[in-house]
């Protein structure tokens, strides 16, 4: 076009401000920067009154800051489980930023450039391009901006309301939308008013807008009268939601950049520790100075999205737990008592606390709430800290106080003598090697379920055939092994915890092994993330069996030929301590197509998988639920997977136990069978055995 070369192609920026008026606006933006940064520093002088948090958050800042500016940035976390979200807030972000950026270019031209050299760059092809690229951007923001408010108001997405929605929220989306559409409309009268310059087509919005307001009949005298008033306007709410920022809901746009920044990329798998000099009646969440500044920032952080509810096990199950409202109302409390309210226990069970002890006992300790969090809250960590309030005020439900009682008199929850754990070898027709005796390559830590619970003794059976059949170096520490403390920590006894750690890393240090192997996904992060932060010496490389596994399947050390089970087809559950703590997805999966056999993927599955409801110490607890987690998830395989599934496979002892279970009590008996992919394997080597015209090994590959 004609127009692009011309060198004084440009728009008057205080188009009918007067020069007092233009003074006024930049005293009022004066005073609107130091409200948005008085209220920024406020904020983070709270945190830096916060407590110190046990893990360094500012190593290698440079590194955090770029892993949190590509999610940030890339939106990948918004994208995860909700696609119309993601596209929603990646609109909403970059047009924004993009909004922001042009204004920030327009006020150094005119604030910098202009004064300096007495000239402006806002003109010409610069100018051109940068009107097409701001109404291309602005665009995208009103399209993310509209998206969200269908979501609030038009379908009214169950997860953006409940109790802490209020005023905030619906003037935090509508200020968004105001300013956005506000911009256009601005524009287009200006394009009225100054009679339609060709140049200004680039607008393309504001264009449309401006011939929209044409054919209505706009003059151009009115619109000079109205862009006046409407400038205004733009300009308070501009200056006014800038103000704000640093105390409402906007404040979210800058703490979660920065939670992110200070994540902790263990968050979960491993639990902060107590200092070995707290008091007892100090221990968790006695009162608001107990929050670490990380702590504070999680709970700013939050932007009320229900992302963790939605995901949340308990939840759906129909438990008294939703994870944004505990952080929420953390936060609330937080703010009452800095602004002078009274203080309150944090957590009891019963009273006025400001979280119930019925809460914490609902965590399943399964971390999709955290999975699903787009600014990475640390809620398990909260949580934790929580329940240790509740151990040592004597809170905890009662049956899991009997729990604790019995791992700590006899080493198991189950409370049967230590000479009994070995007892689940006595079936088989092999001698399992003990690590006490001699030296193996692979120590291998059976676990209490595997050992004690009749069911999961034909798991361990399974196991220990599938290592002799391939020649594995292994051995089991016999009556020396110990619970391995990864529930009961996370149901707050770090004391207990603290000697099954030192029980437990003293009995290995009497053996020479060279590798950890567990049965058990809770052993398999307790060993590989916690114990070594426990115990300096404990630095043994950890493995689940079906990582192990995958590799003698690998190696063709079990002479599996791929077919031995064809004729089945199966789902697979992946274990929450397994999956989502640790990423591993793949090893299980390969172990049960080795097999032979059809596996069919339910809907949630890899970092999606619903919890069995045994985690976080839900094995020793009593819940009224509308439905238990195991019940809702054995009709996800019958009903919303297809392919006809016959048996729901598992990697996990506690997960087999609830499944168990849930298939009685939900009425799926006659429906699926639960068997770990240690029996399927069994199953698999009987076929072929059984198809060559060898021995079949009698070991049971499951118990019903």
């Amino acid at each position: 076009m004609d127009f692009a070369a011309q060198a004084d192609v440009t728009r008057e920026t205080f188009w009918t401000i007067s020069p007092v008026g233009e003074a006024l606006f930049y005293g009022l933006a004066a005073i609107a920067s130091l409200v948005f940064l008085y209220g920024v520093y406020e904020r983070f002088a709270r945190y830096a009154r916060g407590g110190e948090d046990p893990f360094d958050r500012l190593s290698d800042l440079p590194g955090r800051t770029v892993r949190a500016a590509k999610v940030v940035f890339s939106n990948e976390k918004q994208f995860k489980r909700d696609r119309f979200a993601g596209v929603m807030h990646a609109f909403i972000m970059w047009g924004f930023l993009t909004l922001l950026i042009g204004t920030t270019i327009l006020a150094i031209d005119i604030d910098v450039w202009r004064r300096v050299t007495g000239s402006s760059f806002f003109v010409g092809d610069f100018y051109l391009s940068y009107s097409f690229v701001m109404d291309l951007m602005g665009l995208l923001f009103v399209v993310g901006v509209g998206m969200a408010l269908w979501r609030r108001y038009g379908v009214r997405h169950p997860r953006l309301w409940g109790k802490h929605t209020g005023f905030e929220d619906a003037a935090f989306v509508w200020t968004l939308f105001l300013l956005g559409v506000g911009g256009y409309v601005l524009e287009g009268i200006r394009i009225v008013g100054t009679e339609f310059p060709e140049f200004e087509t680039v607008s393309f919005v504001g264009y449309f807008v401006a011939l929209v307001f044409d054919a209505g009949g706009m003059s151009q005298g009115l619109a000079q009268t109205l862009y006046w008033f409407g400038w205004w306007s733009h300009a308070l709410l501009a200056l006014a939601f800038v103000a704000a920022v640093p105390y409402a809901k906007p404040l979210h746009m800058l703490t979660s950049f920065a939670n992110i920044v200070t994540a902790d990329e263990k968050a979960g798998t491993r639990l902060p520790k107590v200092p070995a000099d707290t008091p007892p009646d100090e221990i968790g969440y006695v009162s608001e100075d107990d929050f670490s500044w990380k702590a504070m920032l999680d709970m700013d952080a939050c932007t009320k999205c229900g992302r963790c509810t939605d995901a949340c096990p308990a939840e759906a199950s129909g438990r008294n737990l939703d994870p944004r409202d505990v952080i929420l109302d953390l936060k609330t409390y937080r703010e009452s008592v800095d602004a002078g309210g009274d203080s309150i226990d944090i957590v009891a069970d019963g009273g006025t606390s400001v979280v119930d002890a019925e809460s914490m006992e609902s965590c399943m300790a399964c971390m999709a709430c955290m999975d699903a969090c787009p600014v990475d809250i640390e809620h398990l960590t909260h949580f934790t800290e929580m329940n240790r309030r509740l151990t040592e005020t004597g809170q905890q439900q009662e049956p899991v106080q009997e729990a604790m009682m019995n791992i700590f008199q006899n080493g198991n929850a189950f409370g049967d003598p230590q000479r009994k754990r070995p007892d689940w070898t006595d079936d088989l027709d092999f001698e399992v090697p003990d690590a006490r005796d001699e030296s193996v390559e692979f120590l291998w830590y059976v676990g209490d379920y595997p050992s004690y619970d009749e069911r999961n003794r034909a798991v361990a059976r399974s196991v220990a055939r599938i290592f002799e059949e391939a020649g594995v170096s292994y051995g089991i520490l016999y009556e020396d092994e110990q619970h391995d403390g990864n529930d009961v920590r996370r149901v707050g006894e770090e004391g207990l915890y603290e000697m099954l750690v030192e029980d437990n890393v003293a009995a290995m240090a009497d053996c020479d092994f060279d590798k950890i192997v567990c049965t058990d996904p809770h052993s398999y992060n307790t060993f590989k993330n916690e114990y070594p932060e426990m115990d300096d010496s404990f630095d043994y490389p950890v493995y689940h069996y079906t990582q192990l596994v995958e590799r003698l399947v690998g190696d063709d050390r079990l002479g599996l030929a791929g077919d031995e089970l064809a004729a089945q087809t199966v789902t697979y559950h992946d274990p929450c301590h397994l999956g989502r703590y640790n990423g591993e997805y793949e090893a299980p999966r390969e172990v049960i197509r080795a097999t032979g056999v059809e596996l069919a993927e339910m809907p949630r599955n890899r970092d999606q998988s619903f919890c069995c409801g045994g985690g976080g110490g839900g094995l020793w607890m009593d819940h009224e639920e509308e439905s238990k987690p195991s019940e809702e998830r054995l009709r996800e395989a019958l009903d919303d997977t297809t392919g006809g599934v016959e048996r729901f496979v598992v990697a996990c002892p506690m997960c087999a136990t609830m499944y168990e279970d849930g298939r009685k009590t939900g009425s799926y008996e006659d429906d699926i069978d639960i068997v770990d992919i240690s029996e399927l394997v069994v199953e698999a080597l009987n076929a072929k055995a059984a198809a060559t015209g060898a021995n079949a090994d009698t070991t049971p590959a499951s118990a019903d």
